[in-house]
């Protein structure tokens, strides 16, 4: 007979926030990799960002009901069936709840009735996963595992648990725990992405601007290990003593080239990036722009820390029993 969790087993959420903080150094490649490769993969679907957001919150509201209703469903469960019946459309909620404006919604569904991606059978609505590829999230399941894993390392060192789960491990427990992890996860993403879209207006740009984040992180010069959060965010500007073009961004991301000049003149303006005289440009916000980051920056850390104290905590005290 197993024995009944520990409270005293999880990992406070505070503590947490307090790690993450201070080992922004060492976790924080693995997130923004795992946000620049969500952006990348998701524009390559509808090469609309937006769409794939949409389709993400008629999936997210299975998950709702699931986690409503004290269901547990598997990632292979939720992914058997090719087609999933949605719920009524109620564009003003969904306006409200993803930021984006209602007419721009309605337009986007029509798009996707067109592509066959959402299909009306009488009554009843269907979203048709076969329609779009790589429907299943599996490199951004693999990109959390591994987040995890180095955040569980950290825990490790600092000798507040006695284990490393490894990344298959952590994967597993996702996948046995699918309905209740993955709605954790789109919990956070909604509110990540929300708060990009209404500092930079779409999300095409916060693609552009995490590339940008990624080419300053993985600059040699910079030397992020033992840095914490405010530290990071500090020596991160101005790093990259290279820079990036556009037309590198545009093969990256795959957004065509002249929205990409689009975007980082945006972007330039607005203090977030540099340019410089062979039109490389490189990360540095500056003035008002760096305090209001900061401050999107610290809400987005707390709401990762909720995410990950309530996955990893299930993933340990599956796992410890």
């Amino acid at each position: 007979m197993r024995s009944l969790p520990s409270i005293s087993n999880q990992i406070n959420e505070k503590l947490i926030l307090k790690i993450i903080k201070e080992k922004y150094g060492e976790l924080g490649p693995f997130f923004f990799n795992l946000v620049s490769n969500w952006f990348v993969r998701a524009y390559s679907h509808f090469k609309d960002i937006d769409k794939f957001i949409i389709v993400i919150y008629f999936i997210n509201k299975h998950l709702i009901f699931y986690r409503r209703n004290g269901l547990k469903i598997d990632f292979d469960t939720f992914y058997k069936d090719r087609t999933i019946e949605i719920e009524k459309i109620n564009i003003s909620n969904m306006s409200k709840d993803l930021l984006i404006p209602k007419e721009t919604v309605r337009r986007k569904i029509l798009e996707l009735e067109k592509k066959k991606i959402i299909k009306r059978i009488g009554k009843k609505i269907f979203l048709d996963r076969s329609a779009f590829s790589n429907a299943k999230p599996t490199n951004t399941l693999n990109e959390i595992s591994v987040l995890l894993n180095e955040f569980n390392k950290i825990l490790k060192n600092e000798k507040l648990v006695e284990n490393v789960f490894e990344v298959n491990e952590i994967t597993k427990s996702i996948k046995e725990n699918f309905s209740f992890c993955w709605y954790q996860f789109n919990k956070f993403w909604f509110l990540f992405t929300n708060r990009w879209r209404s500092e930079l207006k779409d999300l095409e740009t916060c693609c552009i601007g995490y590339i940008l984040v990624i080419s300053a992180s993985q600059n040699k010069n910079f030397k992020p290990k033992e840095l914490n959060l405010k530290s990071y965010a500090k020596l991160i500007m101005g790093s990259d003593d290279k820079g990036v073009n556009a037309m590198s961004i545009s093969e990256i991301t795959g957004i065509p080239r002249p929205t990409v000049v689009r975007k980082l003149k945006y972007l330039i303006n607005n203090n977030y990036l540099f340019i410089n005289e062979k039109k490389l440009i490189s990360l540095n916000i500056r003035g008002f722009t760096s305090k209001k980051t900061e401050k999107l920056r610290n809400m987005n850390i707390i709401d990762l820390s909720n995410f990950i104290h309530r996955v990893f905590n299930q993933i340990k005290i599956i796992n410890s029993n």
